[in-house]
């Protein structure tokens, strides 16, 4: 069956057993992405981005963390179901991730060649030791990395950030996946290698003809990457529109909030930049009502007592505020 979302995620919630009591990390979460296109995760750190994305996965740590609602379809097939024999085989050959921090993603005491050539061997056993070297150096040269004959042959500490990287990517994309989640891929990276970084993922995209999740808080790789938008905050999503429509309307007073402290070219010299006042809360401890109404400028009495339902403001935009 040809369905129109690769994944579909419906209120989605994780929580972490803590010694404190159980957290809810992740609350009512939900979205869409569409083949060939790029969903963009938003947020401050603390919001539940990364957690989403290993729910996807079935990558949270054990035994602490677990999924205890809502549906995460890949293809109509709820991967909240599956055992963990067929995730084993989703993973990689469907859905692949690249991770936040490749140094330590990577393993120190590997050769590259042979994190590489590993994914090969788990999706592929068909291939012998001679093809699963010829197909790993190929995969370095799709990723632009020089030399790739002797880089296979060499440590993790041996290249450099952007290579690292680079040598994500290409274990992540070796068997072709319909779906790649990007958790902050760029975060560590110089601004000249993180354009790099994004212009081969939208080149590799566009060869494969998967479905992308960026990951980010920087709002500006999200404008340059991204057809879609979802804005987490505190565990949840505040808003949710396409990329052009998030930026032109914005609904939701923190989305607005991270839009006015982006720093442009014609912003006066030396002045201070609008920044959102007060820290994202404890996911144990959490304020009454709105989660945002203990920082929002624009809090009526009700944000404070009663928390406001996600509702359509538009076509295929979402809010979660009163206000919208």
């Amino acid at each position: 069956m040809n369905y129109k979302n690769v994944l579909q995620v419906n209120h989605l919630a994780a929580v972490f057993d803590t010694e404190a009591g159980r957290v809810r990390a992740v609350d009512d979460v939900s979205f869409q992405v569409h083949r060939r296109k790029t969903l963009g995760i938003v947020g401050e750190s603390g919001c539940g981005k990364s957690v989403t994305a290993l729910s996807i996965m079935r990558l949270l740590p054990q035994p602490a963390g677990k999924i205890i609602d809502g549906q995460i379809l890949y293809q109509g097939t709820d991967i909240v179901l599956m055992t963990p024999e067929d995730m084993r085989t989703l993973r990689g050959r469907h859905i692949s991730m690249i991770f936040q921090e490749p140094m330590t993603a990577l393993n120190p005491v590997q050769r590259i060649g042979c994190q590489i050539g590993e994914v090969f061997q788990l999706h592929d056993s068909k291939l012998n030791e001679a093809q699963i070297l010829d197909k790993s150096i190929e995969m370095l040269t799709r990723v632009g990395i020089p030399d790739p004959e002797r880089r296979i042959r060499e440590y993790s500490h041996q290249i450099s950030g952007g290579m690292r990287q680079r040598v994500m990517i290409a274990m992540a994309l070796a068997v072709q996946p319909d779906i790649l989640i990007a958790d902050e891929p760029t975060t560590a990276l110089d601004v000249t290698i993180q354009a790099q970084i994004l212009d081969l993922m939208k080149q590799l995209q566009q060869e494969n003809g998967m479905a992308m999740i960026f990951i980010t808080h920087d709002l500006g790789v999200i404008a340059d990457i991204c057809d879609d938008v979802v804005v987490m905050y505190a565990g949840t999503v505040v808003e949710s529109a396409p990329v052009k429509e998030l930026f032109e309307n914005p609904r939701h007073p923190y989305t607005l909030g991270l839009l006015e402290s982006i720093p442009r070219l014609e912003t006066p010299r030396k002045i201070l930049l609008p920044i959102i006042s007060g820290m994202v809360p404890a996911l144990d401890d959490l304020p009454p009502g709105c989660r945002f109404q203990n920082r929002c400028p624009m809090a009526i009495p009700i944000c404070k007592s009663s928390p406001p339902a996600i509702t359509s403001v538009g076509n295929l935009h979402e809010a979660r505020c009163y206000l919208a």
